[in-house]
């Protein structure tokens, strides 16, 4: 009877601190809370999603990802992590969804799911004022061209032919090609044209020819994470039939309105 007792005794214990262990996560804000729904972005890529002096986030990415979170009841928590291996994080579950400025691709679509798409942009080829290169076709085999690892620019400068250099962020890139040690930099037209009106030492860069192919932005989303995927789908459309993602995009942008192709 005493050893039925502490027997029954232990097994309520065990319950007791697996609650309030659940309790804890959920209270951290991770993302299996309720109140709260966890998006990423590399936090390189202003001005979409970048880092400001003071350590927060902002950015064009950031602003939708808090009005999706606002119009879902819940608090919206932006991750920073690197962009090569930002769809294993969200494969592993250590966020919600990916709203950081990831193109729509068949390679990607076999291991994510993707919202419709939030904006439209495409890659610009970006090189300093003094060179002679003037579009893609004036391009070497032996030009140095640097692009953030894990993009879909990899595939255009493949395409190009030329000595690829692989970039944590453009950041990174464009400051190589301000100091002289690229020929040039592949990166969307819009963050160029930011980089160019910004970045300490952005008047000495200028984009060249045109953008080399449309590319559609989407919100990634687990494999299978279908309802939460209808839901922002659901949010989007009514974002971009108010106004409100036009709204946000003229913030950031000077009045352009880049999320309609």
């Amino acid at each position: 009877m005493k050893i039925t007792k502490k027997l029954g005794f232990v097994l309520v214990t065990v319950v007791l601190l697996g609650f309030f262990s659940n309790s804890l996560v959920f209270a951290n804000g991770t993302k299996e809370s309720p109140a709260t729904i966890a998006f990423a972005g590399s936090g390189g890529y202003p001005p979409f999603n970048y880092m400001t002096d003071e350590g927060s986030v902002i950015g064009f990415d950031v602003d939708v990802a808090k009005e999706i979170a606002k119009r879902l009841g819940k608090e919206m928590e932006y991750k920073t992590t690197a962009w090569d291996g930002i769809i294993e994080g969200l494969r592993a579950k250590r966020y919600d969804a990916i709203l950081g400025s990831m193109g729509i691709t068949e390679a990607r679509e076999k291991v994510v799911d993707f919202s419709i798409p939030y904006y439209y942009s495409g890659p610009q080829l970006i090189v300093r004022r003094d060179s002679t290169i003037k579009g893609v076709s004036d391009l070497k085999a032996t030009s140095r061209v640097g692009l953030v690892t894990g993009t879909t620019f990899e595939e255009d400068a493949a395409k190009l032919g030329v000595v690829t250099k692989l970039y944590e962020d453009d950041n990174q890139t464009l400051m190589e090609l301000i100091n002289g040690r690229l020929d040039g930099v592949l990166t969307d037209r819009i963050v160029g044209l930011n980089a160019i009106g910004k970045l300490q030492g952005g008047e000495q860069l200028m984009l060249v020819g045109s953008v080399l192919r449309s590319e559609k932005m989407g919100i990634a989303f687990h494999d299978g994470d279908d309802a939460l995927r209808t839901q922002v789908n659901a949010i989007l459309v009514q974002m971009q039939e108010d106004g409100t993602l036009a709204t946000i995009s003229a913030k950031w942008f000077g009045g352009e309105d880049i999320t309609h192709e």
